[in-house]
């Protein structure tokens, strides 16, 4: 099995990852070479040590194959040596997932997400299937993402059970809201869990999460490594006021939800991303006002905030 390079034992994938937004030109194409700058401010000046490609936040749903693939090769150019780099590779395909699975094996990414199947809404035996046979398309480490709120069917605590046999399904990334349910499959199948919620974020630490898999790590990705530093060094006070800090941002991001968001703090932070694709929407004025409110609020520095308004 491949190993991811800030792996450590029990962080498969590190510590704190972002699900990295993916970057479209004024064309409404991928722009690579902000990817690569992106990629390399995410990790050398945000704090994370991995990153998330061609996820939900990626917007993997309107990209084609071939823009996973060069984007994945130009995110592993830019920060492989240096940052774990998983690539999402779930569909409600089984067939299309192992395809996109083995085309990030190529493109050297260290480690897969794979997301439950969606619309589907398959049985508990048919999310076994699926995810077994996207783990054994390639030798790369698997992060299992369990996320109802989009694909309607959770993955049941005996299915996480069955699936850790596996010796590539190592991880998941949590979106379930069920901190019960993720103790047991901690404690009974040795998954290691990553919060995917990031209001959650220091709830799931207190059950035995050893990271993030965040939309918010885009612009306090360093707090968030202080938060998980914090409450492992015995400091709990101190990691809830980190979590009490970010409390504006939480809200934002629920409201307006995760690429929105992304995109729109990037830019008054300084980054221009582009415009999501249909279709997600450019963020409306009152959307942009209310971001801007609540990273200042949070403590921001906008270097660039009237570029919100474009």
């Amino acid at each position: 099995m491949t190993d991811c390079p800030t792996a450590i034992p029990g962080r498969p994938f590190g510590r704190v990852l972002t699900a990295m937004v993916t970057p479209f030109d004024e064309d409404g194409k991928v722009d690579l070479k902000v990817a690569q700058e992106l990629a390399a401010y995410l990790v050398d000046n945000v704090g994370n040590d991995g990153l998330v490609v061609n996820g939900t936040t990626g917007e993997s749903p309107t990209t084609t194959d071939q823009e996973k693939e060069q984007l994945l090769r130009a995110v592993v150019e830019a920060v492989g040596d240096r940052a774990t780099v998983v690539a999402g590779a779930g569909t409600n395909n089984t067939e299309h997932s192992v395809e996109l699975a083995r085309s990030a094996e190529k493109a050297g990414a260290h480690g897969l997400l794979v997301v439950t199947p969606y619309y589907s809404r398959p049985p508990q035996e048919g999310l076994y299937q699926h995810f077994w046979t996207v783990a054994d398309a390639t030798e790369l480490p698997v992060m299992l993402y369990d996320i109802p709120p989009r694909s309607v069917v959770p993955i049941q605590v005996d299915t996480l059970k069955r699936l850790a046999e596996h010796p590539q399904i190592v991880a998941v990334k949590d979106s379930k809201h069920d901190l019960w349910a993720g103790s047991e499959a901690m404690n009974d199948a040795g998954l290691a869990y990553y919060s995917g919620e990031d209001p959650l974020n220091l709830p799931w630490l207190s059950v035995g999460a050893v990271g993030f898999v965040s939309v918010i790590g885009h612009v306090v990705g360093d707090r968030l490594r202080k938060m998980l530093d914090s409450y492992e060094s015995g400091d709990v006070a101190g990691a809830l006021e980190v979590h009490k800090g970010l409390l504006p941002v939480y809200r934002s991001m629920n409201f307006v939800g995760g690429v929105i968001f992304a995109k729109t703090a990037l830019r008054l932070c300084g980054y221009e991303t582009g415009q999501p694709r249909l279709p997600l929407p450019a963020a409306t004025e009152e959307q942009v006002r209310l971001i801007t409110s609540d990273l200042w609020d949070a403590g921001l520095v906008l270097v660039n905030p009237d570029a919100a308004q474009r």
